[in-house]
C-alpha cells in the first residue's frame, strides 16, 4: 500500500477526489463511492480509505495466485476464472491478517507483530538461547529458511534488537505492506550485481544495528520434516559483510517445526511426489485451515561468532551443524539447563 500522502503537484488536499476517482477507475473500484469532502481532513480520510481498499484487493489477488500455484491449479484454461474466484475467499481472509500484521509492525514493532502471527498460525513456539543476542552493536543473524512463520519467530527471538532489518527477496506481497517493507533490504534477482544490497547492508551494520539474512536465498527443508545439508548451498554474503564491517558479530540461528506433520499427511499434500512440492502444499494447507496448525515451532540461537575466529565460513557452518544436530536430537526435546533461556508462546487453537 502506498503511504498516505496529499495529492501530487502541490495541490490542496481538498482536490483529492479527482485523484481518487482516477485511482478507482484504474483499480476496478466503483467511482460512485467517491464523494466530495467538506474539509481537508475528510479528503485525507477518503484518500486513505481508497488506498486501503485497493491494497486489500491487490493482496487478495497476489495471495490467491500463490495458493493456486501451491496446488498446481494456476493453469486450468477456461476453468481458471472460476478457480480464481473460489480462491479469492480464503485469500481475502489471509490478506486481512497480513494487513493487521503490517499495522502492528507500524504501531509496536516486529516482535509484537511476530507474536500475533505465531498466535494465529502455530500450535506453540519455543525460543532458546536469547541470552546470546547482543543488546547493541553490529550484529548479523544468519538462519536457515524453512518458510511459513520462520521470519516472525526469529523477530520475536531477537526482540531486544528493535533496530533489526531483514534481507529479503523481492515479492509482490512484500511491496504491498509498507511497514514491513520499510524494515527490509531487497535482493533484486534481475540485477547483475549485489553491490547495492551489500552497500546498504554494510551501512546498516556500520551504524551499530542488527541485520537478519537467509544465506540459502530460497526456502529450505524444515529440519523437523526432512534432514538435508542445510548450509551446503549457502552464499558467501555473510563473509563479505563481515569483511566490510569487521566488528560485526555473527549470530547463528536454526528454526524447525514450522511445517505441520498433520498437514504433511493430508490427502492433498500426499498427491505430490516431490518432497519440496509436498511441503509447499502442506504449508499452504495449514495457512488455510486452523486445525492443521498443530506445529511445535522451535528457534535455537547459538553463541555469537566474532570476525577473529579462524575461517568465518567454517565457523558459521560448524555452528549451524551443531544447532541442527541439536534440534534433530529427540533427547534434547524438553531439556532445560541453566545456560538456556526458554520462551513458550501460548497460542489460540
Amino acid at each position: 500500500m502506498a503511504a498516505l500522502q496529499p495529492p501530487p503537484d502541490g495541490r490542496s488536499s481538498v482536490q483529492a477526489p479527482l485523484h481518487l476517482a482516477n485511482l478507482a477507475k484504474a483499480t476496478d473500484l466503483n467511482p460512485a463511492l467517491i464523494y466530495q469532502p467538506k474539509s481537508p481532513l475528510q479528503a485525507l480520510t477518503a484518500w486513505g480509505t481508497i488506498l486501503m481498499v485497493d491494497n486489500l484487493t491487490l493482496l487478495t489477488r497476489a495471495n490467491a495466485r500463490e495458493i493456486l500455484a501451491a496446488f498446481k491449479l494456476d493453469r486450468l484454461g477456461r476453468f481458471q476464472p472460476l478457480v480464481d474466484w473460489l480462491a479469492s475467499f480464503p485469500a481475502r481472509r489471509l490478506s486481512r491478517q497480513i494487513l493487521r500484521f503490517d499495522d502492528l509492525v507500524g504501531q509496536h514493532g516486529l516482535a509484537a507483530a511476530g507474536r500475533y502471527i505465531l498466535d494465529e498460525f502455530t500450535g506453540s513456539t519455543r525460543i532458546e538461547g536469547q541470552q546470546h543476542v547482543p543488546p547493541c552493536g553490529p550484529m548479523l543473524a544468519v538462519a536457515n529458511h524453512p518458510g511459513t512463520v520462520d521470519v516472525m519467530a526469529i523477530c520475536v527471538a531477537l526482540e531486544r534488537r528493535r533496530d533489526l532489518k531483514i534481507i529479503a527477496a523481492e515479492r509482490e506481497i512484500l511491496q504491498l505492506i509498507p511497514n514491513i517493507r520499510s524494515r527490509l533490504l531487497f535482493v533484486n534477482p534481475r540485477a547483475g550485481s549485489r553491490s547495492g544490497l551489500l552497500r546498504d547492508a554494510a551501512n546498516h551494520l556500520r551504524q551499530g544495528r542488527a541485520l537478519l539474512t537467509f544465506p540459502a536465498g530460497a526456502i529450505e527443508s524444515d529440519p523437523s520434516v526432512r534432514v538435508v545439508d542445510t548450509v551446503a548451498g549457502w552464499s558467501d554474503s555473510s563473509e563479505l559483510l563481515v569483511r566490510l564491517v569487521p566488528e560485526t558479530l555473527v549470530l547463528p540461528i536454526v528454526v524447525s517445526g514450522v511445517i505441520s506433520r498433520t498437514a504433511q499427511q493430508h490427502r492433498i499434500a500426499k498427491c505430490f511426489a516431490d518432497p519440496r512440492e509436498r511441503e509447499w502444499a502442506a504449508a499452504t494447507l495449514q495457512v488455510l485451515y486452523r486445525h492443521l496448525r498443530d506445529t511445535r515451532t522451535r528457534v535455537v540461537i547459538g553463541e555469537p561468532i566474532s570476525a577473529g575466529q579462524c575461517s568465518q565460513r567454517s565457523a558459521i557452518h560448524a555452528a549451524m551443524a551443531s544447532l541442527l544436530a541439536r534440534v534433530n536430537d529427540p533427547r534434547d526435546e524438553g531439556l532445560m539447563t541453566d545456560n538456556q533461556v526458554y520462551h513458550e508462546l501460548a497460542t489460540k487453537m
